[in-house]
């Protein structure tokens, strides 16, 4: 039987080369890698991997690795994708689902439940390990209050940069719109979140992962 062929996403090389090493001995063969967030589609393309391992947190600043598999899927809807990052707060766990992950294996479990993880996806199946699957379970119940639920994506995006403390005119130059437009979406936010001081802004950006602390 030939090896499952594999594509890693990373921005560590040490991750990378070790991945390598280790699914290695799992019949797994690494046959690409993309350390830029904005590189892996066309990686992906060229190498026809199998399996993507996906981060979810590139340090270029650039496009979030949520972005990456909405992308990825949007050209290439049959890839299988598996999320492998230390970034697993509930609502990230939850839209990488949702935006058509296959797997979500945190970097703190055993590299022989990630192999294992990428050999049943490989197989056509999506894997819920046992922690996952459990906090997915909760939040089923209790409901999702991250702003992933709440917002748009437009306005997630204008959410995003208002928790980096960007103006609303700082901000209609980033995304090409006018300002007019932006303090009307901003309002929007707030009035949605039920937040409407800057620091609350940012902290429950930082807790729902979707910027850096």
């Amino acid at each position: 039987m030939s090896a499952i062929r594999v594509m890693i996403a990373d921005d560590h090389p040490l991750i990378v080369e070790g991945l390598t090493s280790v699914l290695g001995r799992h019949h797994l063969q690494v046959v690409g890698a993309a350390s830029e967030a904005a590189a892996v589609v066309e990686t992906f393309a060229k190498v026809q991997p199998d399996v993507l391992v996906l981060d979810l947190r590139f340090g270029d600043g650039g496009i979030g690795g949520l972005d990456v598999l909405q992308a990825l899927l949007a050209r290439f809807a049959d890839a299988r994708v598996v999320i492998y990052t230390q970034f697993d707060q509930d609502a990230v766990v939850r839209e990488a689902y949702k935006r058509g992950a296959r797997a979500f294996v945190t970097k703190s479990a055993d590299p022989a439940d990630l192999a294992q993880t990428i050999t049943r996806v490989h197989q056509g199946e999506t894997v819920f390990l046992p922690e996952i699957a459990t906090r997915l379970a909760l939040l089923s119940v209790r409901g999702d209050e991250s702003p992933l639920a709440k917002l748009q994506p437009r306005e997630i995006e204008v959410f995003k940069l208002m928790a980096q403390g960007l103006t609303n005119v700082e901000i209609a130059e980033r995304l090409s719109l006018s300002p007019k437009t932006i303090s009307t979406t901003s309002q929007a936010i707030k009035d949605h979140l039920g937040i409407h001081r800057p620091a609350d802004i940012t902290l429950l950006a930082v807790k729902c992962g979707l910027i850096e602390p």
